[in-house]
């Protein structure tokens, strides 16, 4: 009998991808043979980049992390319910990064609803590492449109593409 696949699915706008979100997927990739990475449409939260330029921008990190780690990275844009785009790419369980106590308490209420829709798929949590525990790409955001320094809270791609899109503003 062979042992099943071990997928994980790893859910989030990316909006932009930070340093936080790329040390989740290196630890992540350590525990799966293959990651896929849902790139959430979220008309709610008003993405300032548009999902194909979301996805390419994930895409261009994941290489190296793949390639190191031996592991299928895919990058898939989704606009569904999480479980059903989980039940889609035949995962096992979702990973969700935690920064912060308040992380907790909204990602324990979506596990309780998540396991409701769907109870074969687990969420695994992984705690960001102290070096990243402060980032968020909202505030990223926020720093790079007035013009701050970015470069240690963002891949470097990422950074030329935050300066392009504000010095147009």
């Amino acid at each position: 009998m062979t042992a099943r696949k071990r997928i994980g699915l790893y859910p989030g706008t990316f909006d932009p991808i930070t340093l936080g979100h790329i040390d989740i997927i290196e630890r992540a990739v350590k525990m799966v043979d293959e990651l896929v990475i849902g790139v959430a449409v979220n008309r709610d939260k008003g993405p300032l980049f548009a999902l194909e330029e979301r996805v390419k921008m994930v895409t261009a990190e994941m290489a190296g992390i793949a390639k190191k780690n031996g592991v299928v990275i895919k990058v898939i844009p989704f606009e569904s319910l999480l479980m059903k785009f989980a039940e889609q790419m035949k995962a096992n369980f979702i990973v969700r990064g935690l920064r912060a106590v308040s992380d907790f308490e909204y990602e324990f209420q979506m596990v309780g609803m998540n396991q409701k829709l769907n109870d074969d798929i687990e969420t695994v949590f992984l705690m960001a590492d102290v070096r990243y525990q402060f980032i968020a790409s909202r505030l990223v955001k926020e720093i790079a449109r007035l013009g701050g320094d970015i470069d240690a809270f963002v891949p470097a791609a990422v950074a030329e593409a935050l300066r392009k899109t504000f010095a147009k503003a």
